[in-house]
């Protein structure tokens, strides 16, 4: 089953599948976190990512992970395109982390 995601006025809907897919991608070539990672999208739509072995190994499994962030589709977005500080978007609750803030501030190497 295919949801569709919607991105914004400067980003076409997108399927769940692409999203997954480019972050295998950027997963693939990012060093392991050594520890586990989701993204919480609400409406049952996360992304896992296991860095506990050589590399990191990306799902939608609902799992649980070392460190959890809350982010809205758009807000995902936005950040990994640069178009949001990420800083910013946790200082006003649009990403919310719970968990292992190191590894939190490891994203940069997976939206960079």
């Amino acid at each position: 089953m295919s949801s569709k995601l919607n991105f914004g006025s400067k980003f076409k809907y997108m399927d769940f599948e692409t999203l997954l897919a480019g972050m295998k991608e950027r997963a693939a070539n990012a060093s392991p976190l050594g520890k586990t990672l989701k993204f919480d999208f609400g409406e049952d739509q996360q992304l896992l990512i296991d860095g506990t072995g050589e590399e990191n190994v990306v799902s939608a499994a609902d799992s649980e992970a070392d460190t959890v962030v809350k982010v809205s589709i758009d807000d995902f977005v936005a950040v990994s395109k640069g178009e949001m500080n990420p800083m910013t978007a946790v200082m006003t609750g649009k990403i919310k982390i719970k968990g292992d803030m190191g590894l939190a501030m490891k994203l940069q190497s997976l939206l960079g």
